[in-house]
């Protein structure tokens, strides 16, 4: 592709691309198709680049047509990129034997396990995928073949602080060479000590490297980008650019969808935050096709006459066989009580799911507790209305974290020294500690599931139920306390096994990476010995009879995915499209579901009993 191909915004992007660049983004926004095209474009101009992704999720082999490894290979159909596919649990678990490996034959067979199952969870894989980075940010010969180094996905905060942090690197680790935190063993972080610091200074140097935040125009994804900006800016990462992906602009005014589509993403960019509105930002259509394959991911960066697409079939027919959201009620209420729980990626719509669940059993007759990690007042907000039989509560992780990180501090940080305490601060904030502190909130509300039905937005993982699954781990390795474990947690875990108590659903949306990480938390579930009641597939437009063209095709492309949903799962619910934002329609269902009055009370009159 000529330079000239390229759209005028696209131009300005990468005249100004420094030599690193990192895209970073939630599940679904489209990171990897604007890294991709990035990448592709940046190589059309004669550069020569390598692309890489160490994207747990991550669908490079996929969307390049090219089998990918570890070692960087040529991408036939583009000269002068590389990639190569960083596969994070393989990483992780070279992490883990280098961690463990010292105390094999040293410690009893059960600390030695014990050591390994703090190690398969959330910040082991950051850590180890810092490690990759490392190896390409912080060695310059390591990358000297190339103008430009293109990553799919960036280090966490949590992982950056971590590596800032001076009693991480200091007489600590020396005194303390047993030590452990959510990362393992901290001393076989300091043989990494030098190439750590030299990624994190080329991170933080603005000539040398950017961070792009990829975004769609919706309120949800535009806050978490916010909140991201935010803690890279505190800490030290000067160069922050936006893509915002997705963009839609109907072609057919006649078409109510796309009206409404086009105008709700008009809504979410009026009120965009003020620091993301501040930088730098590139905008990105919402394509007619999948972005699979070299040809589609450039047609993303070029002028709009140029984004042709393959013709499909417009079949304008709804598919009558797909299965409903409310065609799991029946089962769901089956007994009159127990715990449903809404798991999935950020901006998939699981809050949404759970709300309409709620909504539909309430309205049926039942007691339902509806427990959401969102603010309670947009849920209320978004019923309208109070809910005959639903009450609504918020579990706060901020609270539930500082409450439960005060515990340990009290406990196991009592006795030591600053650096140590230091640590133990750091250590704290990860995503590990807010994962147990809100699990242990759910575990007390999972408790009225004997009385009737509660319905959780959001679930802990496998790695946390598989932590809280060995005695000596919770204490040792999670609590880090003697303390008894609550015992509402100690019967949470057999509950949770017990598929006629608890009900699963993973929500996703009918495209790659939301199916694939869906995926892969079903396999995690799977060795907690979980399996999910069923899959709903969210925001989907193969129910619906667009007439726009961009909507046809895009229609058309998500069939792929849902027979990919349709190997995976136990049960199937297929979700449509609205005219609304996901999140600001709590009623899925409709009032379809409610039943006769006579029925309703008939059922809350039972559940009461």
């Amino acid at each position: 592709m000529s330079g000239g191909a390229l759209s005028a915004p696209a131009r300005e992007f990468l005249a100004r691309a420094p030599r690193n660049l990192f895209f970073t983004g939630k599940g679904g926004v489209g990171k990897t198709s604007a890294a991709c095209a990035t990448a592709l474009a940046l190589a059309g101009s004669g550069a020569r680049v390598l692309l890489v992704s160490t994207d747990p999720a991550s669908n490079l082999d996929e969307v390049l047509e090219t089998p990918l490894g570890a070692a960087a290979r040529a991408i036939a159909a583009a000269p002068g990129l590389d990639a190569l596919n960083i596969d994070p649990e393989a990483a992780a678990h070279a992490y883990r034997e280098r961690m463990v490996g010292p105390y094999r034959g040293v410690l009893p067979e059960a600390a030695v396990r014990s050591i390994e199952e703090q190690l398969s969870g959330a910040c082991t894989v950051e850590i180890a995928a810092f490690d990759e980075f490392s190896k390409l940010l912080g060695d310059a010969a390591a990358t000297s073949a190339y103008d430009h180094v293109v990553f799919d996905t960036a280090p966490t905060g949590h992982t950056l602080r971590l590596l800032e942090l001076p009693a991480a690197w200091t007489g600590f680790l020396e005194a303390n060479v047993g030590g452990t935190s959510c990362l393992g063993p901290l001393a076989g972080l300091k043989a990494q000590q030098a190439l750590y610091a030299a990624s994190r200074a080329a991170l933080c140097d603005a000539a040398r490297t950017a961070l792009v935040l990829v975004a769609r125009a919706e309120r949800a994804a535009l806050r978490e980008a916010e909140r991201t900006r935010g803690e890279l800016a505190e800490l030290g990462v000067a160069r922050l650019e936006l893509v915002l992906n997705g963009l839609f602009r109907a072609q057919d005014s006649s078409d109510p969808l796309a009206v409404a589509l086009e105008r709700r993403g008009e809504a979410a960019l009026a009120a965009i935050p003020e620091g993301l509105a501040a930088l730098p930002r590139l905008e990105l259509p919402l394509l007619p096709f999948g972005l699979v394959g070299i040809d589609a991911l450039r047609a993303l960066f070029c002028v709009p006459e140029l984004r042709s697409c393959d013709p499909v079939p417009i079949d304008l027919e709804p598919l009558p066989a797909l299965p409903t959201l409310e065609s799991l009620l029946p089962e769901l209420e089956r007994g009159g009580h127990g715990a449903i729980f809404a798991m999935g990626k950020g901006g998939v719509g699981k809050t949404t799911v759970a709300m309409s669940l709620a909504v539909a059993l309430a309205r049926r007759g039942h007691a339902v507790h509806l427990t959401t990690t969102d603010p309670a007042a947009h849920v209320s907000e978004a019923l309208g209305e109070a809910v005959d039989g639903l009450r609504v509560s918020r579990i706060d992780p901020q609270v539930e974290t500082r409450a439960y990180a005060e515990e340990i501090l009290r406990t196991a940080g009592a006795d030591l020294d600053a650096k140590g305490r230091a640590l133990l601060e750091e250590d704290l904030r990860s995503p590990c500690t807010e994962e147990i502190a809100v699990f242990r909130a759910f575990a007390r509300v999972v408790d009225e599931g004997e009385r009737g039905f509660v319905v959780i937005d959001t679930a802990p993982t496998g790695h946390t139920l598989l932590l809280l699954d060995a005695a000596e781990s919770y204490h040792r390795e999670v609590l880090r306390t003697s303390g008894q474990a609550p015992e509402e947690v100690r019967r949470l875990l057999p509950r949770l096994r017990d598929p006629l108590f608890t009900r699963i659903l993973l929500v996703t949306l009918p495209e790659a990476t939301p199916v694939h990480e869906a995926a892969a938390l079903q396999r995690d579930l799977a060795r907690a010995a979980i399996q999910p009641f069923a899959w709903v597939v969210n925001q989907s437009l193969l129910p619906l009879r667009p007439t726009d063209p961009v909507l046809v095709r895009r229609r058309a492309n998500e069939a792929r995915y849902l027979a990919e949903v349709r190997e995976l799962a136990p049960r199937l619910a297929v979700v449509p499209w609205f005219e609304v934002e996901r999140g600001a329609r709590m009623d899925l269902l409709g009032a379809s579901s409610a039943g006769s009055p006579a029925r309703a009370k008939s059922r809350r009159a039972e559940s009461e009993r």
